[in-house]
């Protein structure tokens, strides 16, 4: 019976957060998700139900055809409708929480550390800018180097210049490809909900063995930003938060 006691609490913990509110169960977490996508974007709900009544009239005409009966095509459209819902939910929820935080300094950092693989990415800005607060994000992978500006501003391109002479400095006799990203909508440029997809389909030109070295090479460039900030502003501190990543 003590062992009993010793571990019902514990159970319990795992039920709330840090700050001991009760977790949302996944129904009310996907509940919430859509109700932000769809305040964001209203063709949310029109594209789901467009993809629950496609799937259902494609399993009733296909199981009519071949059973001659519709029930089984009802089924197994609904089931295949709501996945394929769940899919435009996800994909829109994602492209909603980027447009809210466009524009915020560190919203680069926060699409690059949504790629589960393929990429290092570095956690802190490579480059600063103490006057305008402008930042680049790198990240190391088998595509070789990507250096990520958030805006085309005449600074951004200058800390890119600064950035692209630094790195050749620790690699100068290798062929490794340094890959130069501005995010924006302007021609040239990538759009921040399309940059993890950008990169994610980039070339491979390295093998792990190369990129893992190249990597350990790079660290060589980190310095301290801390100097070069006015005292009183730490960027780090600009990072959009990571609810609004998750719809919240």
């Amino acid at each position: 019976m003590a062992r009993t006691s010793e571990t019902a609490p514990e159970k319990r913990s795992k039920k709330k957060n840090a700050d001991g509110t009760k977790k949302p169960g996944r129904l009310k977490q996907m509940v919430e998700v859509y109700k932000y996508t769809q305040e964001v974007d209203r063709t949310t709900l029109p594209w789901m139900l467009g993809a629950v009544a496609a799937s259902v009239a494609v399993g009733v005409l296909l199981t009519l055809l071949i059973f001659s009966s519709p029930w089984y095509g009802i089924f197994m459209g609904l089931a295949v409708g709501l996945l394929i819902a769940m899919m435009i939910l996800a994909r829109k929820a994602e492209r909603a929480a980027f447009g809210r935080i466009k524009g915020q300094p560190g919203a680069a950092l926060a699409a690059m550390q949504s790629i589960r693989r393929g990429w290092n990415v570095d956690d802190e800005p490579v480059q600063i800018d103490p006057r305008s607060q402008k930042m680049l994000f790198r990240a190391t992978g088998r595509a070789g180097i990507a250096v990520v500006a958030e805006d085309s501003s005449s600074v951004s391109m200058k800390l890119l210049e600064k950035e692209r002479r630094s790195i050749r400095r620790v690699l100068q006799h290798d062929n490794v490809p340094v890959h130069q990203i501005v995010v924006g909508d302007g021609d040239g440029e990538v759009p921040l909900h399309k940059l993890p997809t950008y990169m994610q389909r980039m070339k491979k030109q390295l093998t792990k063995d190369e990129a893992a070295q190249v990597s350990k090479r790079l660290n060589a460039l980190r310095r301290s930003l801390r100097q070069s900030i006015p005292k009183g502003v730490d960027p780090m501190r600009a990072r959009p938060n990571r609810k609004a990543m998750r719809g919240r």
